[in-house]
C-alpha cells in the first residue's frame, strides 16, 4: 500500500465528516452569503476551530476576489490551495545526525506506541537506535516500552521505576557516544505532581542531553491523541512553557472523525505535524504530507 493510500484511509473517517459536506457546497453553483455561511459552519464543526477557520475564511474571500471567481467549483480548488499552504507554513525539522528526538505528551497519548513505531521507522532506514525509557514515573513504562523496542529490533536503556529520569538519558547518551549510535529517542513522563516538577524535569534532561552528545541534533516533539479534537491545542501549550516544542507526533488518525484539528494545530499554534499513525501495526507511522492530508480530508482519489 503506498503512503496516499494509507494516509487516505487512516483518514476515512474524518473524510466522511468533511468531504461529504464540502462537496455538496462545491455543486452549488453560484457564490453566495448562504454558501460562505454553509463552508464556515462545515469547517467550524470539523475540529479546525474559530481562529484557523477565520484565517482559512479570510484567505479564500482574498483568493476569490483577486481571480473573480463566481462558481464553487473553482471555489474547491481554491480551498485546497489554501489548507496545503496553510500546513506547509511550519517547517518540518530537518535531520542530521547523531539525532535525539525527545517525545513528551500526557498519559494515554499513545507515546510509548509512537516511540516504537517511530524506532522501527529510522531502523529501517538504517539507522543505529537507541530507547532511553526516561519515563520512570508511570508503572510498567519501562516494560511496554520494552516490548516496542523489541519488536523494533533496537537497544533499550533503563533503570528501575522511580529512578531519576535524567540518570537513564545520561547512561543512553554515555551508550550512544560509545558505540557512534545515530538516533537517541528519549520517552519522558506524561505527568508529574504538578507543572513545575514537570518543567524542571524535562529542562534537566535537555541539559544532559546537551552535555553528553554536544554534537547530536537535538529535537522536542510532543505527542497528542488525534481523538481529542480541540484538547490537543491546551496540552501543546502546556508543554510549549516547558521546552520548545519543535514538531508533533499525531496519533490515532485512523480512529477520528476530528482530523481537522491538524490545521488547527497549524493555524494556532505554528508548530509542524511530522508524523501521523494511521494504524496499529509497527509500520503505521506516516511522514505527514500536507498535500496528501488535504487530498484525503476533501474526498479525492
Amino acid at each position: 500500500m503506498g503512503l496516499f493510500s494509507k494516509i487516505k484511509d487512516g483518514l476515512k473517517r474524518t473524510k466522511e465528516a468533511i468531504a461529504y459536506k464540502l462537496n455538496k457546497l462545491f455543486t452549488g453553483g453560484v457564490l453566495t452569503d448562504e454558501f460562505y455561511d454553509e463552508l464556515e459552519e462545515t469547517l467550524l464543526t470539523s475540529d479546525i476551530g474559530a481562529e484557523t477557520t477565520d484565517q482559512i475564511m479570510d484567505r479564500l474571500k482574498d483568493e476569490i476576489d483577486k481571480n473573480h471567481v463566481r462558481d464553487t467549483a473553482t471555489v474547491r480548488d481554491l480551498l485546497k490551495n489554501i489548507l496545503v499552504e496553510l500546513l506547509e507554513e511550519n517547517e518540518k525539522p530537518e535531520y542530521d545526525y547523531p539525532l535525539v528526538i525527545m517525545l513528551s505528551g500526557v498519559n494515554g497519548v499513545g507515546k510509548t506506541t509512537a516511540i516504537g513505531k517511530l524506532a522501527k521507522k529510522f531502523k529501517k532506514m538504517g539507522k543505529s537506535v537507541t530507547i532511553a525509557a526516561a519515563d520512570t514515573f508511570r508503572a510498567a513504562a519501562a516494560d511496554q516500552l520494552t516490548v516496542w523496542a523489541e519488536r523494533a529490533g533496537v537497544r533499550i536503556i533503563k533503570h528501575a521505576e522511580g529512578a531519576d529520569p535524567a540518570a537513564v538519558v545520561y547512561d543512553a547518551a554515555q551508550s550512544v557516544r560509545s558505540k557512534k549510535g545515530d538516533v537517541l529517542l528519549v520517552d519522558t513522563a506524561g505527568r508529574l505532581h504538578n507543572k513545575k516538577n514537570l518543567m524542571e524535569e524535562l529542562k534537566k534532561i535537555s541539559r544532559v542531553v546537551d552535555r553528553e552528545l554536544p554534537d547530536a541534533t537535538v529535537y522536542n516533539y510532543i505527542v497528542l491523541d488525534a481523538t481529542t479534537g480541540q484538547n490537543a491545542i491546551s496540552q501543546v501549550d502546556l508543554f510549549n512553557e516547558a521546552i520548545d516544542i519543535d514538531g508533533i507526533v499525531l496519533t490515532k488518525l485512523d480512529g477520528t472523525a476530528k482530523g481537522g484539528v491538524v490545521l488547527a494545530i497549524a493555524g494556532e499554534l505554528n508548530v509542524p505535524v511530522v508524523y501521523v499513525g494511521v494504524g496499529e501495526g509497527i509500520d503505521d507511522l506516516e511522514d505527514f504530507d500536507a498535500e496528501d492530508f488535504v487530498a484525503g480530508i476533501m474526498g479525492d482519489e
